[in-house]
């Protein structure tokens, strides 16, 4: 199939500006000046609308099989396409069983098959005592391993220890995956104050202190200096850590960062009592910590943004009587993420094609879908999202596609709209609605 899809405001890498932008068999074959379309070929015209390539998010909880009831990839992916996201990286976790074997990966590709609205990668993930299945996963096409420093909240995914990642990382060197590694460090965090009121958002803040963050990033600094190995640290709430990652960074090792739209939103100032829908591990922290993770995305020490999508049902997220410690940490954000990140980038004159390469061309890189996915550019999937943004649209749950449309964001306002996303060329959202089509294919990295 061919097609032309043009805009006079087409994100491309090297800036913004109107282009026409050829596909054929699903990819692009050529980006041209504008006006440039030959005869006979259809045309999609995207007028005075943002052209962005597909955004990719590379944390995403979808939780099938096993917790279905959580969250499940038909849910997940029509979120996705009508937020804007054309790839999704599905964790290893809050799935039975855990991505942590060949044979439970050969099990989570068969429930996803057929039911996908976006194309899917998948993370493997680093138990105790699963060494010898890494490289395995690797051959089966995982592109790369999360693990937990402290307890993940559920039974089948256990944190790991230094000496587990001292075995697991040579591996994970010589296979060139990167390590993805939730940084809180077990020995620093506080049970909380059982004198203190459970539905007061400070009680549950004080039992994860920055530090905690700041002990489980320096370890990992060390660990990935010892083994050559990659390192992402996802979910950067503390910014006490940025000196520590600067540094590190600043002596050639390979170690990228993350932070999510609800740490660039959210002030833990700002939160209510019982208002659990804000619960996250690492919590989301004092405005302070906010500024400066804003800071470092545009100083290039914050290398993307990805949204932890982590939805529950509404019995653990602990609504009726919003008890922040008993409550389930995750947060529903992953149709949200775009408009939450342009509105505060926007708001401190942030550019959008820095936000594009935030969302959409360093999370592809991440994953080592670079040459496939975030950018619009000869060769890539021909992924796009027409995208309005200055307009203002309040944020309301039921129109939410997350399984369960529990979320912080809420009555909010926030700028930009996505009006339609292709993907490989071909509609999966308009004007509201996912296309009744599952056209997601798994991406799956190439055998070792």
């Amino acid at each position: 199939m061919r097609l032309v899809v043009r805009g006079e405001r087409v994100v491309l890498p090297g800036g913004i500006r109107p282009a026409s932008i050829h596909i054929g068999d699903g990819r692009i074959v050529d980006v041209e000046e504008y006006g440039t379309a030959p005869a006979g070929i259809p045309i999609v015209d995207a007028g005075g609308l943002t052209v962005l390539p597909g955004l990719v998010d590379t944390h995403v909880h979808v939780n099938e099989p096993g917790r279905t009831d959580w969250e499940g990839f038909a849910h997940a992916t029509r979120a996705a396409a009508a937020g804007g996201v054309t790839t999704i990286v599905d964790m290893p976790l809050n799935s039975i069983p855990s991505t942590t074997s060949a044979a439970a990966f050969e099990a989570k590709l068969r429930t996803a098959a057929g039911q996908c609205h976006v194309d899917v990668g998948f993370w493997g993930g680093v138990v105790p005592g699963n060494t010898a299945a890494l490289e395995p996963l690797a051959a089966a096409g995982v592109l790369g391993f999360k693990c937990f420093l402290s307890p993940s909240g559920v039974d089948e995914f256990e944190h790991v220890s230094p000496q587990d990642l001292r075995a697991a990382l040579p591996v994970l060197a010589r296979l060139r995956r990167p390590l993805l590694a939730h940084a809180e460090l077990p020995e620093l965090l506080r049970d909380p104050d059982p004198q203190a009121d459970p539905r007061c958002y400070q009680t549950w803040l004080d039992s994860r202190p920055p530090a905690s963050e700041l002990a489980a990033i320096e370890l990992l600094i060390g660990l990935s200096r010892e083994t050559g190995a990659a390192v992402h640290v996802v979910h950067l709430a503390a910014a006490d850590a940025l000196p520590a990652i600067r540094a590190a960074r600043a002596a050639g090792l390979p170690l990228s960062v993350e932070t999510c739209p609800h740490y660039l939103t959210f002030a833990a100032e700002d939160i209510p009592d019982g208002a659990t829908a804000h619960k996250c591990a690492p919590p989301i922290r004092p405005r302070a910590h906010r500024e400066r993770l804003w800071t470092a995305l545009v100083d290039h020490d914050i290398d993307l943004v990805a949204t932890d999508h982590s939805p529950a049902p509404p019995a653990l997220k602990r609504l009726a009587d919003g008890d922040f410690i008993r409550a389930w940490g995750g947060i529903a954000s992953l149709q949200i993420g775009l408009a939450a990140v342009w509105t505060g980038a926007a708001a401190r004159g942030i550019p959008l094609h820095l936000v594009a390469n935030w969302m959409a061309e360093a999370p592809a890189a991440l994953a080592g879908l670079d040459g496939r996915k975030g950018s619009i550019a000869v060769g890539r999937d021909a992924d796009f999202v027409f995208w309005d943004p200055d307009a203002v649209v309040t944020i309301d749950p039921p129109a939410l596609h997350h399984r369960h449309p529990i979320t912080p964001y809420a009555g909010l306002e926030l700028r930009g709209r996505v009006l339609r996303t292709f993907l490989r060329g071909q509609l999966v959202f308009d004007g509201g609605s996912v296309t009744d089509t599952a056209r997601g294919r798994p991406l799956l990295c190439a055998k070792t």
